[in-house]
């Protein structure tokens, strides 16, 4: 079983694309595949457009609902531990807004699949890799964040910001429920290296990113604060 977990806050314009996607090319593959939305109590009706395909796809879609505005690393654990509590043999983080492409999801499944890894991040920085209409202040931005959290964990992930990942049960349960603080986009990067350090064997696979095509940015000074610091506290 496969689990997709994307987490929402404002996305109803997007998950009207993004869900009819996953949710079609799931049944028409008729994969043991399932997409869990988190919503952070979104006010612009995201939670009405999981409710409507909830409907046509009652086993293969499900709404987590949060109480307030609880940030990314909290979506990510209440969903993935949902999946897991379910049965997920792998789970999937994606961006709810349309930047990762869903036709990816069997190359990034693939070395899980044949035992080849226990993490495969979706990597906008190894060779192959590439991103969409960003501005060249927002390439230098993600670039040099990436840099700095690599070189101060010693890490050897390229791309340990990204957030298009694949897991195997095993490792994630592992890496999940013992260590992590970070409850904003920090997340991202808290995971990856406790990952490392539990011995996971980590592939990143070249993908394309692609800037939202709707709703807005959720990049803030905070969050770029939480990168600047969380990487001396793991």
């Amino acid at each position: 079983m496969v689990s997709v977990v994307i987490p929402t806050y404002n996305e109803r314009e997007n998950l009207q694309t993004l869900l009819p996607q996953l949710l079609y090319r799931f049944a028409a593959s008729q994969t043991r595949a399932e997409v869990i939305v988190v919503d952070d109590t979104s006010p612009d009706g995201t939670a009405e457009v999981v409710q409507y395909y909830r409907r046509r796809f009652p086993h293969r879609l499900r709404l987590l609902s949060q109480p307030g505005k609880m940030g990314l690393g909290n979506a990510y654990r209440a969903g993935m531990k949902n999946a897991l509590e379910h049965g997920a043999d792998y789970v999937v983080q994606m961006d709810a807004d349309g930047s990762h492409d869903h036709k990816d999801l069997a190359r990034l499944l693939s070395p899980l699949a044949k035992q080849q890894a226990d993490l495969v991040i979706g990597s906008r920085y190894v060779s192959g890799g590439d991103v969409q209409n960003w501005s060249l202040r927002r390439r230098l931005m993600s670039r040099s964040g990436a840099a700095y959290a690599r070189t101060i964990l010693q890490s050897r992930i390229h791309d340990i910001t990204s957030g298009f990942r694949a897991w195997d049960r095993e490792l994630l349960g592992k890496t999940l429920f013992t260590t992590t603080r970070s409850d904003g986009y920090a997340f991202q990067i808290e995971m990856a290296r406790r990952a490392e350090l539990a011995g996971g064997r980590i592939v990143e696979l070249p993908i394309t990113f692609t800037e939202r095509r709707d709703g807005v940015s959720k990049l803030s000074r905070e969050i770029v604060r939480e990168a600047v610091v969380t990487p001396w506290k793991i």
